[in-house]
């Protein structure tokens, strides 16, 4: 049982721990974000023997992923045989210290910040400001920059007045001499410490679980830092439209893969080495998962992934089954994938459905078609009810699935359009056309629900929709592209659009279309349902 232990330690010696690689700065803890001024105001409070909070200091033996080097200064790794002490709490305040008395330069994203520009005022009141940032117009006998203050010799020192001696003397005893209260947790496991740091930091941002397994699981010895490996994993996705995959879901992976379940509880008592093991196979199974949605359901850019959460179970099935299904097998994967994206089963309570669902894909493995408890609505008249597009409702980001599952070609030349993860961040994507445009169904007073309906969506590229189609009528835009292209007709039916006349496009009737069209997509995603009567469990 570890006891949190009290103590002061001088200046002197927290900057000889810092220097030494004792003292870190783990890698959960934000970067550091203090301006030159408020370091000032800190050192100030420090000459003046003011109180600055307590450092809370964590010694472990545990090598976490740490920040070596603090405000830009190239630290040593920790001595071997020598306990790491980790900042808890007071790393600005910490980073701030060191980088005013090395004078750093610190990188920020609109330049370096200098921090050697902090300065003594010679000749201030104890009630006035004594450490300054700006020295213009000053007479430099009555000023000494902080680092010559404490580190210049006795050259340096004696260019000054005799007068100024006893305040020189004074001055740097006392930054010298001043004591920082620390609390030390010793003996204290990681579950222990960063709960400690997650309470501290209430007002600020708590940490995630990645946060915390990335500390929990570094391995210097074997190489594996979970945060490298997930950027580059992420690299990796990136080049195949995937990139907005989170770290929760490849963490949920994992623990799905290891224990069978993934909530936050199950993530955190994870075994370290267990993870460490099966991270390859874990990637691996989740790039054959990927390549599935791209290849066999055709879904080009993980944006309009129904939920980042079905990479789990599909991961977890090409785990158990490195090769692609066939046959009955593919057919009850499809199943799956289609009722869970349009029931928007993962929209709540995940980890528990997760880990539910994880024993359905058990079944599929074992050549089974599962038994299900919830079954989606594919009619007409729900597709109609429940079809107001929004971008981020797995609902209809299914039904934009079926609709890139068609592979849809440009209105004018045939080609195939591309679909961007950057064009599908909001509703009004580039991506995204309203085949009977907005500003002319609202000239015509008709409803906004309806006008802005995944019935009316269909996927073209940037240039059609900026350039060729704009505000105009189908009927017009479309006269347009029949001259253009003599296969127009195929063309549409890659939009679920089979008949420019009986889509009542020729004559702009929207009603007929909206119909139409509705019973369209209904018929398409009723065919990815098995039908089965939900609840009843075979024997």
């Amino acid at each position: 049982m570890y006891q949190p232990e009290p103590q002061s330690i001088t200046f002197s010696t927290l900057i000889h721990e810092i220097d030494k690689g004792i003292i870190k700065i783990p890698q959960f803890q934000r970067d550091f974000v203090w301006s030159i001024d408020q370091s000032a105001k800190l050192i100030d409070s420090i000459i003046k023997g003011y109180p600055i909070g307590t450092f809370i200091l964590w010694e472990s033996q545990e090598k976490l992923r740490s920040v070596r080097n603090i405000g830009g200064a190239n630290l040593p790794d920790t001595p071997t045989g020598s306990m790491v002490q980790y900042v808890l709490d007071g790393q600005q305040r910490m980073t701030s210290l060191y980088a005013s008395l090395k004078g750093l330069k610190v990188k920020r994203d609109k330049g370096l910040d200098d921090f050697s520009a902090i300065y003594v005022d010679l000749v201030a009141n104890e009630d006035d400001p004594i450490i300054i940032t700006s020295i213009e117009e000053r007479d430099p006998s009555e000023v000494i920059s902080l680092r010559n203050l404490l580190n210049g010799g006795i050259s340096v020192l004696a260019a000054y007045p005799a007068t100024m001696y006893q305040k020189l003397e004074d001055y740097k005893n006392r930054l010298y001499t001043y004591r920082f209260s620390t609390i030390l947790l010793r003996g204290a496991s990681i579950d222990v410490a960063t709960e400690v740091f997650t309470r501290l930091n209430v007002g600020g941002k708590s940490l995630t679980v990645f946060e915390i397994m990335v500390a929990k699981t570094y391995d210097a010895e074997l190489e594996f830092d979970l945060a490298e490996k997930f950027e580059g994993l992420i690299e990796t996705l990136e080049q195949v439209g995937y990139e907005t995959i989170s770290d929760s879901t490849v963490l949920q992976t994992i623990s799905i893969l290891l224990v069978g379940e993934c909530a936050r509880k199950n993530i955190l008592k994870l075994d370290k080495q267990a993870l460490i093991s099966i991270w390859d196979e874990a990637v691996d199974a989740i790039e054959k998962a990927v390549e599935y949605f791209r290849n066999y359901y055709r879904i080009p850019v993980s944006k309009i992934l129904p939920y980042n959460a079905l990479i789990v179970p599909f991961s977890y099935f090409f785990y158990h089954h490195p090769v692609k299904p066939v046959n009955e097998m593919r057919k009850h994967l499809d199943d799956f994938f289609w009722r869970v994206s349009l029931s928007e089963r993962y929209s709540s309570g995940v980890e528990t459905k997760l880990a539910q669902d994880i024993k359905r894909v058990d079944q599929i493995l074992k050549g089974r078609l599962p038994n299900y408890d919830f079954q989606p609505d594919t009619s007409k008249e729900n597709i109609i009810n429940n079809g107001g597009f929004s971008a981020n409702r797995s609902f209809i980001k299914a039904i934009l699935c079926l609709m890139a599952y068609q592979e849809p070609k440009s209105f004018n030349d045939n080609s195939i359009v591309r679909i961007n993860n950057d064009w599908l961040k909001q509703a009004n994507s580039r991506n995204y056309h309203h085949f009977f445009p907005r500003a002319y169904l609202k000239n015509r007073g008709e409803n906004e629900f309806y006008i802005n309906h995944i019935v009316n969506i269909t996927i073209v590229d940037d240039f059609l929709n900026k350039n060729r189609i704009r505000a105009q009528a189908p009927s017009k835009y479309m006269k347009t592209f029949e001259k253009e292209n003599k296969e127009l007709d195929k063309v549409m039916k890659t939009h679920l659009i089979d008949d420019l006349d009986a889509f009542g496009i020729w004559k702009d009737d929207y009603d007929v279309f909206f119909d139409q069209r509705a019973e369209k997509i209904s018929q398409e995603l009723t065919k990815r349902i098995i039908p089965q009567k939900v609840g009843i469990q075979k024997p």
